[in-house]
């Protein structure tokens, strides 16, 4: 009302300044018959200040109704990046590394080199190996069998890029804010610069025999990291409890938040990331020396089955589901069952397994125990020429709170209970993830996916 009003008052002040102007223009017009061109300027600078005055209350209004709509989205922004700041300020005080000198220093040699990209199809085409040329002559290549060639060319790429990968990630594990001072978190650092360390002093790889040696050794490496998923789990996990416990504040001395944490879930992020490429490459090559598979090249698929992995993933599923809570709904799965394509079937039976199990304890918390659940239906698609596939996931859980929606992908929140959370803190599973681990766990599951 008070725009209205200011509007209104503004535009009869500009009709009688108008009107005035107008009164004048034709006074001078009269007297001033020689000017004829500068009267017509004075009128039209008069006409474009009269709209300016017209105009100036409504963009006004308008102004202040966007900063009004905008001011608690830049509040929360001003706020996350003052917390963010405040934390880098943190870290950079003390970003002293807890590593040996010497350790340390190489560490920070091959940090400094660029990791190589290597896409899905790569690891194909060096698999099948189409891109011998690049390491070998024709003439090679036909006295001396294609897989030791192939398995030498992968190793030799190996021994120089893995180090260089393992070098980055001790460092973020050095450098991670709050996450370094976890002692599970720390224990993985530690695995990490073991592994860095046997795989500097390895040479070049010249024979079949080196290449075998080489093989064997980052085999066992393989193994001793199967677990670090879980262990990095456990450091979030420790980190939530020093936060509600009080022993971490924020630099201003009060609780901290969880918006607080972005450095975390960045370098969370970081280092899952890094972690599933390093597994890619090491387990392609692994998989390339055992004996070949029908449609598969190393630990890639060239007829994966959406199908038949969603009917995996629900058997175990629902296993798990019954273990719980003695029972599970059905699943129904339509669509495109003959459909097929490249890809690494335990990445993406891992992701449709999580998806399910989050359905069904939804499903039966939501409905609850011995009740008639409703099914969960999964529903495959594809594009046209298959150049996308999709696969659709629905329950009747109950959905998620508006609340919780930004934090369902982060690794610092879960919604299982305290008490399943701190059984997996004390699960001690060889590997990253199998049918033996609770339902819910440590929150990890939905941002791995």
């Amino acid at each position: 009302d008070q725009a209205r009003n200011r509007t209104d008052q503004t535009r009869r002040n500009c009709q009688s300044r108008l009107a005035i102007s107008s009164a004048s223009t034709s006074q001078r017009n009269s007297n001033t018959r020689t000017r004829p061109e500068t009267v017509q300027v004075q009128g039209l600078g008069t006409i474009m200040s009269t709209m300016k005055c017209l105009l100036q209350p409504a963009l006004h209004v308008r102004v202040h109704a966007q900063c009004f709509a905008r001011t608690g989205a830049v509040a929360t922004t001003c706020r996350r990046r003052l917390a963010s700041n405040a934390a880098t300020a943190a870290t950079k005080a003390d970003v002293e590394s807890k590593l040996p000198a010497d350790i340390a220093r190489l560490v920070e040699k091959y940090g400094k080199k660029d990791q190589t990209p290597a896409s899905l199809q790569t690891l194909m085409r060096t698999g099948r190996g189409e891109l011998l040329q690049r390491t070998y002559s024709e003439a090679e290549r036909q006295d001396t069998a294609a897989t030791e060639l192939i398995l030498m060319q992968v190793a030799g790429f190996l021994r120089r890029e893995l180090p260089i990968r393992l070098a980055h990630r001790i460092q973020d594990l050095d450098r991670a804010p709050l996450l370094r001072d976890m002692p599970s978190v720390q224990a993985v650092r530690d695995v990490y610069v073991n592994s860095f360390l046997e795989l500097i002093e390895k040479p070049k790889i010249t024979c079949p025999k080196e290449e075998a040696a080489f093989a064997a050794r980052l085999d066992a490496l393989y193994q001793a990291h199967s677990n670090v998923l879980i262990q990095m789990a456990k450091g979030a996990f420790e980190l939530r409890a020093a936060v509600r416990n009080g022993d971490i504040k924020s630099t201003t001395g009060r609780k901290m938040k969880f918006d607080e944490m972005d450095q975390c879930h960045n370098f969370l992020d970081r280092f899952y990331m890094s972690r599933i490429g390093i597994r890619v490459l090491a387990g392609q090559y692994i998989a390339l020396r055992q004996p070949p598979d029908q449609n598969f090249i190393g630990m890639v698929c060239k007829a994966t089955s959406p199908y038949d992995i969603v009917s995996n993933a629900v058997e175990d599923a629902k296993f798990m589901c019954d273990r719980k809570f003695g029972d599970s709904p059905d699943v129904i799965i339509s669509g495109r069952k003959d459909l097929t394509f490249s890809y690494i079937p335990d990445h993406l039976h891992y992701i449709l397994l999580e998806l399910l199990k989050n359905a069904l304890r939804a499903t039966v918390e939501t409905h609850g125990i011995d009740a008639d659940y409703p099914p969960v239906e999964v529903i495959i698609a594809d594009g046209k020429e298959n150049e996308d596939i999709v696969i659709k996931v629905a329950d009747e859980g109950g959905g998620i709170p508006r609340s919780v929606i930004k934090k369902i992908w982060s690794y610092l929140f879960t919604t299982a209970d305290p008490s399943i959370q701190e059984g997996m803190v004390a699960f001690s599973g060889e590997v990253d993830h199998s049918v033996d681990s609770p339902l819910a766990g440590l929150g990890y599951g939905l941002p791995i996916s």
